[in-house]
């Protein structure tokens, strides 16, 4: 053998040890990359809860993945997750920073050019600066979050690293996390309303007594932490007893429902309506002293008395209510400062009884 032959196998085994070592670098970092992405699927599906689980989609997955942005799009036509989100009683504010929940699917999906497989590809200002709601460059990667049932939404992920997400890398891990965080989301909001079932009133779908009792201790507590006024409303039906005596309980049932509907529209999304009890509901106002307070109850009274309620299809009959306002008093030695609210909220009703009916009343009138 001669020395230029010594010489091209000598070359080839370095061009051999080379492309060995580089299959090893590329094996080395498919597997980081395959556990990490294990790791992140694990945490989805470990997820206690909904907010355990938006937490881990956003905050959680930009940090395992050290994104420069992470927005999670969520289709919510009837508000269904709006409404699970607003039981939670806590400051949502920071989490759902991340999360963008759309009730017009149609839009949202034109957003995103009615994506049905991953994306990845360069920073474009026009299309993406509206999905992430700043200028991230780089490049990103949209994933249409599928199930079984169709399309919940989209996770968007950035990078200012303009090869992170290229459009010639293989999608197969992205398109399964996008599909196992579909699947958690989809049982996560069964588990949730399942949960929230034993917890409204099937009458008028308002929150029930239980409720009121577990958000009342996480209000008081707030308020007590961060020196938030906290009030509550009693508002009763006047001469309910009468309606259903004279026009029977299916009616009585008509009259309850419209007296909830009426409540819930003048109530602002952090508000907790209850049915406390019979004809009588409970409303928990965080952040409102006892003049606004008094002003909203004014609202509410003069809103069930502008005009009558539809019993039957051709009978409407006249309801009013009076309403009892208190304010959380946290000077006093009360044992159980929330229950004690409630309690002289409920007393003031029947002060309002007392003067007429159809009135607004404090313990201090």
């Amino acid at each position: 053998m001669d020395n230029e032959e010594i010489r091209q196998l000598r070359e080839q085994n370095a061009a051999l040890r080379a492309l060995l070592d580089s299959l090893g670098r590329d094996a080395a970092h498919n597997q980081a990359v395959l556990q990490r992405f294990q790791e992140r699927e694990l945490a989805l599906l470990g997820a206690a809860d909904l907010i355990e689980l938006l937490e881990r989609l956003t905050r959680g997955m930009r940090r395992s993945f050290s994104l420069d942005s992470l927005k999670l799009k969520l289709f919510d036509p009837y508000q269904v997750l709006q409404d699970l989100l607003d039981t939670q009683g806590e400051d949502l504010g920071g989490l759902l920073h991340d999360v963008e929940l759309c009730d017009d699917v149609a839009e949202t999906r034109t957003r995103f050019g009615n994506l049905d497989e991953p994306w990845l590809g360069r920073w474009c200002g026009h299309q993406h600066a509206p999905l992430f709601g700043w200028h991230v460059g780089g490049s990103v990667a949209l994933l249409p979050l599928r199930h079984a049932e169709g399309l919940a939404g989209y996770l968007c992920l950035g990078s200012r690293d303009a090869h992170r997400f290229e459009s010639a890398q293989a999608t197969d891990f992205l398109a399964h996390l996008a599909s196992t965080a579909a699947v958690c989301l989809e049982n996560a909001v069964n588990r949730e309303r399942l949960r929230l079932a034993g917890l409204t009133d099937s009458l008028t779908g308002l929150y029930n007594r239980r409720h009121l009792q577990h958000r009342l201790a996480q209000e008081v507590v707030r308020s007590q932490r961060y020196g938030q006024a906290l009030s509550c409303l009693f508002v009763d039906a006047d001469h309910f007893k009468r309606i259903n005596d004279k026009y029977g309980h299916a009616a009585g049932d008509q009259v309850l429902i419209a007296l909830a509907q009426r409540l819930r529209a003048r109530l602002r999304g952090s508000d907790l309506p209850t049915r406390y009890g019979g004809e009588e509901f409970a409303v928990l106002l965080p952040e409102t002293d006892l003049p606004n307070a008094l002003l909203l109850a004014e609202q509410i009274r003069a809103t069930i008395a502008s005009g009558g309620i539809a019993v039957t299809p051709d009978q409407t009959i006249d309801v009013t209510v009076s309403i009892g306002v208190s304010e959380l008093d946290l000077e006093t030695q009360a044992v159980n400062p929330g229950e004690a609210m409630l309690r002289v909220a409920d007393e003031a009703v029947y002060l309002a009884k007392a003067d007429g009916r159809n009135c607004v009343r404090t313990m201090a009138d």
